[in-house]
């Protein structure tokens, strides 16, 4: 009895194996091309082929990449690689700001504070620089307080209200 619960164990711990070999190659198969796409293009950026790191970087931030979307939007804001387009870059960082990206929340809070490719709004301001506070980024913690100066108190209460709503 004893052996055949040793070979019934044996069987076991080689099938959970088996399965692990077989998560693992699934995920770097689904994986390394996502990772190799993306480091492609910061290889071909920092060798000033903006085209090639655009064509890297497209898929992935269409596919929901914050990292490929913050990309995206500076190529789109600096002209690099492609035809300079202020609302399509931020469409980018917005994109990237909804799914938690500090630098593009920061990025979008500024240009909402200073009304540069979108209509100035404090409200809108105050909350993406909020939560890019939250996330560690003292730059937005300190842009934060300069707009709060300018904020009414009806200003200031919904955009707490809706930094509040807009947490995770």
């Amino acid at each position: 009895m004893s052996r055949l619960r040793t070979a019934a164990r044996d069987s076991v711990t080689a099938i959970q194996g088996l399965r692990l070999c077989a998560i693992t190659v699934w995920l770097s198969v689904l994986g390394a091309p996502v990772l190799a796409d993306f480091t492609d293009g910061l290889a071909a950026f920092d060798a000033g082929d903006y085209r090639t790191a655009f064509e890297e970087w497209r898929d992935l931030a269409k596919a929901g990449d914050a990292e490929a979307q913050v990309a995206l939007a500076e190529l789109y804001l600096t002209g690099q690689g492609v035809r300079a387009d202020t609302a399509i870059g931020i469409s980018w960082y917005r994109r990237a700001a909804e799914a938690g990206h500090p630098v593009a929340q920061l990025n979008l809070g500024d240009f909402y504070s200073r009304g540069d490719g979108v209509p100035r709004d404090l409200v809108a301001a105050y909350v993406w620089l909020s939560l890019a506070a939250e996330q560690d980024r003292a730059w937005a913690e300190g842009r934060r307080q300069e707009i709060v100066r300018e904020m009414t108190p009806a200003q200031l209460a919904e955009a707490k209200a809706r930094t509040l709503a807009a947490r995770p």
